[in-house]
C-alpha cells in the first residue's frame, strides 16, 4: 500500500512523519549538534590532528605540538549560532510529482531537515516563500514552535492554477531576501525547481553569497527528465497553462525530450557555480534523506580538506 502523501495528512501528522524520519534517521547518519550543509570554517575549535601539507599554518595547536613532539593542527567546527533562511518556491511548477512526493512536498522536507537539525543549538531560522500569490515573510524565530509555524505555512502556500505568464518569482525572491536578512552573516537555503531562466536568478543569488552561505537545493521528478512510451499524452504547462498533445510512441521524441533535459539540468548546475552556491539535488522518486546525508558528508569531507576558504562556503 502506498504511503500517503504529505498533502493528504492533516498537517500536525505531515509535520510529525517528517520530525520522525529526519530525528531518526538522518539525524543518526550524520551524529552531529550542527548540519554542516555547505563547506567552509568555523570559529570553534574541535579536535587536533597531525598537520600535513597544506594545512593552513595558522590553525597549529602550539600546545598539542609541544605535548607531543609532532606538530598538530586544530580543526574548527561550524558556528553554534546560525541564522538561517529559507527561500521556498511555492509557484506552479511544483505542484507536480510523479514518484513518491510531490516536488512542493519534498521543498518542504528540505527544509524540515534543515530546521530540525539545528533548532536545539538555539540557531534561529526563517523563510521567504515566493510564488504566484506574491511573496510571504516568516520572520526568523528560535524554537521548535516557531520552526512547526514555519513548516505549516509551506504546506498551507496557496496552490494557484497558474502562474503569470513570464513570471520572474526566484530572482526577485532572492533580492528580497537579501534585503531582508540584512548584513549579518549566515546560511541561505534556496529550495527550487529552477525552471525559471537561469539569467533571472544567477546575478540576485550571487548577491546573496556575498554575505551568506547559499545552498540551493534543485528538486526533481523523474518525468522532468525522461519522457515514458504511454501514447499519445496530453500535457498542460502548470504555470502558463497551456496544453499540447504528445506522441510519446515516437523514439526521436523521447531522446530530444531526454537530450534537452540533461541540457537545462547542465545549465541550472552551471548557473548554480557561478552564483557561488552549493548545489543539492533532490528526486521525488528518490531516497531524499539519504541524498541530504551524502551531501553533507561530503561537505565536511571538502572543509576538512580545504587549508582556506572554498567556493559556496563561508568567507
Amino acid at each position: 500500500m502506498t504511503a500517503p502523501r504529505l498533502r493528504d495528512l492533516a498537517p500536525e501528522q505531515a509535520l510529525r512523519r517528517l520530525e520522525i524520519v529526519i530525528v531518526r534517521r538522518l539525524d543518526g547518519l550524520l551524529q552531529g549538534d550542527h548540519l554542516g550543509l555547505v563547506p567552509g570554517p568555523g570559529s570553534e575549535p574541535a579536535e587536533g590532528r597531525e598537520y600535513a601539507a597544506g594545512d593552513d599554518v595558522r590553525a597549529m595547536d602550539w600546545s598539542l605540538t609541544a605535548r607531543t613532539a609532532v606538530p598538530h593542527v586544530r580543526d574548527r567546527v561550524a558556528d553554534r549560532e546560525l541564522e538561517t533562511w529559507a527561500l521556498v518556491d511555492a509557484t506552479a511548477s511544483m505542484d507536480f510529482g510523479t514518484g513518491r512526493v510531490e516536488k512542493r512536498d519534498l521543498a518542504v522536507a528540505a527544509v524540515a531537515a534543515v530546521g530540525f537539525l539545528t533548532d536545539r543549538t538555539g540557531n534561529r531560522i526563517g523563510a521567504q516563500i515566493v510564488g504566484g500569490s506574491g511573496a510571504r515573510l516568516v520572520p526568523p524565530r528560535t524554537g521548535r514552535p516557531h520552526l512547526l509555524a514555519l513548516l505549516r505555512a509551506l504546506l498551507d502556500a496557496p496552490r494557484t492554477p497558474q502562474d503569470a505568464p513570464g513570471g520572474r518569482f526566484l530572482g526577485a525572491g532572492a533580492d528580497l531576501l537579501r534585503r531582508t536578512a540584512g548584513a549579518r552573516r549566515g546560511l541561505a537555503v534556496v529550495v527550487s525547481d529552477f525552471l525559471e531562466p537561469a539569467e533571472s536568478w544567477v546575478r540576485p543569488l550571487r548577491l546573496l553569497a556575498v554575505r551568506h552561505q547559499v545552498l540551493a537545493v534543485e528538486v526533481v521528478d523523474p518525468r522532468e527528465l525522461t519522457l515514458p512510451d504511454v501514447g499519445l499524452l496530453t500535457v498542460v504547462d502548470p504555470e502558463s497553462g497551456r496544453r499540447r498533445d504528445v506522441p510519446t510512441a515516437s523514439r526521436r521524441l523521447r531522446e530530444r525530450y531526454a537530450a534537452a533535459a540533461d541540457e537545462r539540468r547542465a545549465a541550472i548546475a552551471a548557473g548554480l557555480r557561478r552564483a557561488g552556491a552549493a548545489h543539492l539535488r533532490l528526486r521525488t522518486d528518490g531516497d531524499w534523506v539519504r541524498d541530504i546525508a551524502w551531501h553533507v558528508m561530503a561537505q565536511r569531507r571538502l572543509a576538512a580538506a580545504a587549508p582556506g576558504p572554498v567556493p559556496g562556503g563561508a568567507a
